[in-house]
């Protein structure tokens, strides 16, 4: 019964969208902006059969009818006021100069932890409510200098604390699966996940400390890229632990990913992890930092699986409690792999029987040493000033009390210089070592796994397995990984996804894989409950 009234209710917002809401103020053309990509974007833009105008205010009008109404996804915690008007600018400059750049009038979804102009970004809290920005995050900065629009900020688990659902204080209730409405987005990053699956926008950026861009990617069928840790800027994100912070794209298609990595890839002063200096991060050390960054589109190549060897890291998802059908999923995933020409090494195993952390430094970082410096910085411009103001504020959802309060009582005095962060940088470089030793050993392109050993819970669970399988190899070693859709669970309905991981600073070889395999296999389906607008 509950699916029935889930598909009325997704009837009647596809056919019963109000004609005189606030973003109906011109005829929609008959570009579908359901699942559009940047490419079929720029194509009808440049032949002159879609504005600028046009296409945010079909965007705009899936948000009004899904966000708030109809499958109610509560994806969306503030559109821009202004996103009409910038696409208008681009649609008056458009005649005389072409293109403002590779992104001209890409509608983004961008997650509320990332410093916005003219927008609020609060980390999803209430304690940070009002707060906007002067600036914009660096990443922020590249895509609308690329001429892309920032259409809406998305939610997100506040203070990007749980990878398993996004529920924030700044927005009422839950985000909800757009594959099933009962289901969690998983976290932190799961509003922009929601909202891009949904085509709220044509993509988006999040954020990932341990699951954040790949966790909510395979529970809604994107792709998600966390890069190599210096490759992308942090500058403008609000931190969770810049010991594993990574910014980075979340979209519908490879190819769309990639022209986002593209924009943002790159060197920020006011993130020194990314220049090619002597700054080291503890466990990272630099020199793999090029002049100029690669053209990642040339990387995806349809039969870029042909000769790659590929490891299954099963000590990454095998457990007591994965999931048969994830299993199964996998099982087929290995099978498309081997048919588009890769060899499946089965199994490769990374020895970590020596690499431990040592458990007399401490911790290094983390979110009371990091939220600091980072709201200190913003001055008089933030609602509040430090963990201890956020404590006593109360303002925040009560899911996040007991990390807030665990937080408050660690130390603040341990940061890159410290003992601790010594320590944790010498385990770091001996995880990596170990994992560089295998793919050599085995002369692999990368290792694969679910990035999930469980499909997404039922929102409020918190007790049955989550099987995130992503907090461990690529966030202690600093090396990139991929989500790329790789089937379905519960009779087709629950989106998988598989991890492509790989060496440092070798994005490349893995966008040619992960293309390689989403052109081979199509896996991506779009949700049953935001089908295309009448």
């Amino acid at each position: 019964m509950a699916a029935v009234k889930y598909l009325t209710a997704v009837v009647a917002a596809a056919l019963l969208v109000p004609s005189s809401g606030p973003f109906d103020q011109q005829q929609p053309g008959s570009f579908q902006v359901h699942e559009a990509t940047i490419p079929q974007i720029e194509s009808d833009l440049r032949a002159r059969r879609l504005t600028c105008h046009a296409l945010v205010q079909e965007y705009l009008r899936r948000i009004e009818a899904y966000d708030k109404t109809g499958p109610s996804l509560n994806a969306i915690v503030q559109i821009n006021p202004e996103a009409l008007r910038d696409a208008d600018e681009l649609d008056r400059r458009f005649p005389a100069s072409g293109p403002v750049g590779p992104l001209h009038c890409v509608p983004m979804i961008v997650k509320d932890n990332f410093e916005t102009i003219g927008l609020q970004s609060a980390a999803g809290s209430l304690a940070m409510k009002g707060f906007i920005s002067t600036k914009d995050a660096f990443l922020v900065k590249r895509v609308k200098s690329a001429g892309a629009i920032v259409l809406a900020k998305s939610n997100m688990a506040e203070w990007a604390f749980s990878p398993y659902e996004t529920v924030s204080s700044i927005l009422p209730g839950y985000t909800r699966n757009p594959y099933a409405l009962d289901r969690v987005t998983a976290g932190s990053s799961g509003g922009t996940a929601a909202a891009v699956a949904a085509s709220f926008g044509a993509v988006g950026l999040g954020s990932d400390t341990g699951n954040s861009i790949r966790g909510p990617s395979s529970h809604q069928a994107l792709v998600g890229i966390r890069s190599t840790m210096g490759l992308t800027s942090r500058a403008g994100v609000v931190p969770l632990s810049l010991l594993a912070d990574i910014a980075g794209p979340m979209a519908r298609t490879v190819e769309d990913a990639v022209a986002i990595f593209q924009v943002i890839a790159g060197e920020d002063p006011d993130d020194p992890v990314t220049l090619a200096t002597d700054y080291v991060q503890p466990g990272l050390r630099p020199g793999g930092h090029q002049a100029t960054v690669p053209d990642y589109r040339a990387a995806l190549v349809r039969d870029g699986l042909k000769g790659a060897r590929l490891g299954v890291l099963r000590q990454a998802y095998e457990r007591d409690t994965t999931d048969p059908e994830i299993v199964q999923v996998f099982s087929a995933a290995l099978d498309e792999l081997k048919q588009a020409g890769a060899t499946i090494v089965d199994p490769a195993s990374v020895d970590l029987a020596n690499v431990r952390r040592s458990q007399s430094a401490g911790a290094c970082g983390g979110f009371k040493y990091d939220i600091n410096r980072y709201l200190a910085g913003l001055g008089d411009r933030a609602p509040v000033h430090s963990l201890d103001e956020i404590v006593k504020s109360r303002r925040f959802h009560p899911s996040v009390q007991l990390r807030l309060e665990r937080a408050q009582e660690s130390t603040d005095n341990n940061g890159p210089e410290s003992a601790p962060c010594k320590a944790e940088g010498e385990y770091r470089e001996q995880f990596r070592a170990a994992v560089l030793k295998t793919m050599d050993a085995l002369k692999l392109d990368a290792f694969v796994y679910p990035t999930w050993s469980n499909p997404p819970r039922l929102i409020g669970d918190l007790n049955t397995p989550h099987g995130d399988n992503s907090q461990v190899f690529s966030p202690t070693t600093g090396f990139p990984a991929i989500n790329v859709p790789m089937g379905y669970t519960r009779g087709g309905t629950l989106p998988a996804g598989i991890t492509f991981f790989g060496r440092a600073w070798d994005e490349s070889k893995l966008i040619t894989l992960a293309y390689s395999y989403e052109q081979s296999t199509h896996h991506r389906k779009p949700p049953f409950s935001t089908p295309p607008l009448r």
